[in-house]
């Protein structure tokens, strides 16, 4: 049953570092959101504490656009 719980807790911790770290670099200031902002926010949440160990992930992505 700990153990559950202790693995929540160290995720936790972990997705907070990673917020912390996204914050650090200013990704929550833009006001002009797009799908690779978000996606970048998002992959630096997950990286956690990798994030100060170099760990610096992008994400490009492109919207198709609609036929005319």
């Amino acid at each position: 049953m700990r153990t559950g719980s202790i693995g929540g807790v160290v995720l936790l911790i972990w997705l907070l570092i990673g917020a912390i770290a996204a914050a650090q670099r200013g990704y929550f200031d833009g006001s002009d959101t797009n799908c690779a902002e978000v996606g970048t926010i998002a992959v630096t949440v997950v990286a956690g504490p990798l994030n100060y160990v170099g760990v610096n992930p992008k994400v490009n992505c492109t919207v198709p656009q609609p036929s005319k």
